[in-house]
């Protein structure tokens, strides 16, 4: 597993923590180190285990096993409330009886922060989300985005040493999950505020955060940058779940891993059966004469500024992506020869059909 980054002591460790309920596996033995101000989002789909390990973070579940500790303080006798942690829920979960201000105000009131001080922090969460103005607005009076922000305001104006974040933006819609992704790592990066984020969405995971911890029926398949997770996949279920791929079958021998007429080096210690994984964009139309892979275009869909394609390969099904830059492409039915560089394939050992 990769190391987090920079050289200080990890701020947040999760040492083999595991989650049972009942015979059910919910989390299995999941090690993380977060260092201090990094942006970590816990990716993969539903009942994953995901949310589950946000929870045992927050104190809302203990872990069956393992420990967390936070700043080399085990969180095991801590309660939730005393962990130091800010919480944006997918719900936003805001009083609709108290006002923008007095939702943000609500933690530091029971922190006993002095009046004076209060409303200055209050103030300042406010406008740092970009709702100054609003502080006598009630959720009711509130778009979705305004909510998600007082939520966000409210998790921060305590000054956290971890920010939780369970699906925060999940109820917005695209355009303004887009502007909100902005937002929120602006902020983070601003105050340099440690994150963990729980997601299903792949592009928001991978735009917002340093490492992603993929996880996979309550285990942690890779724990690596989105670069790295989406060019090397360590994992079939990685590779798929990160976007669209392909993945070629051919055998590895001597060092070569050989994919109809294309050959690359192999790693070390690999031979015999062997798939090359090929994101759709990184193929490319061979030139003529040259060594390809041979394949039929099945389909060419026109998206705009690219085209999709799919082909029929001896080394199985294709897709690719090309940009639309007025250069002659193969129609539906003819023929082409595939290529890629060996740097953008990621080989590993087939499994026995």
């Amino acid at each position: 597993m990769d190391e987090p980054t920079g050289r200080e002591a990890p701020l947040l460790s999760l040492d083999h923590v595991s989650k049972r309920f009942g015979g059910v596996a919910a989390v299995k033995s999941v090690t993380l180190d977060v260092a201090k101000g990094e942006f970590v989002s816990l990716l993969g789909p539903s009942g994953c285990g995901k949310t589950t390990t946000l929870q045992m973070i927050a104190g809302f579940l203990a872990p069956s096993s393992g420990a967390i500790r936070l700043a080399g303080r085990d969180l095991g006798l801590v309660a939730p409330a005393r962990r130091g942690l800010g919480i944006v829920f997918q719900s936003y979960a805001l009083f609709p009886h108290m006002s923008a201000a007095e939702n943000v105000a609500f933690g530091l009131e029971m922190r006993g922060v002095a009046r004076a001080e209060r409303e200055t922090r209050v103030r300042e969460a406010l406008a740092m989300v970009g709702l100054a103005g609003y502080e006598s607005r009630f959720p009711r009076r509130l778009s979705g985005g305004q909510q998600q922000r007082v939520a966000l305001a409210r998790a921060l104006v305590i000054r956290p040493e971890v920010l939780l974040l369970d699906e925060p933006l999940s109820n917005l819609d695209a355009k303004l999950r887009e502007e909100m992704q902005i937002e929120l790592r602006q902020i983070q990066r601003s105050l340099g505020t440690t994150t963990i984020l729980v997601t299903h969405d792949q592009n928001e995971a991978m735009a917002l955060s340093d490492r992603l911890v993929v996880m996979n029926k309550g285990a942690v398949e890779q724990i690596a940058s989105p670069q790295e997770a989406y060019e090397r996949p360590a994992s079939p279920f990685v590779a798929r779940f990160l976007g669209k791929t392909n993945e070629f079958a051919g055998v590895a021998e001597n060092g070569v891993a050989h994919i109809g007429r294309l050959a690359a080096p192999a790693p070390p210690g690999l031979s015999g059966p062997v798939v090359a994984v090929v994101r759709p964009e990184r193929l490319r139309f061979a030139e003529p004469g040259a060594p390809g892979l041979p394949a039929r275009v099945m389909a060419r869909i026109f998206q705009g500024d690219h085209w999709l394609y799919q082909f029929d390969t001896p080394a199985g099904a294709a897709l690719m992506l090309r940009a639309n830059d007025g250069a002659a492409l193969p129609a539906e039915g003819e023929t082409a020869a595939l290529t890629w560089r060996a740097q953008d394939a990621a080989l590993r050992a087939r499994a026995p059909e």
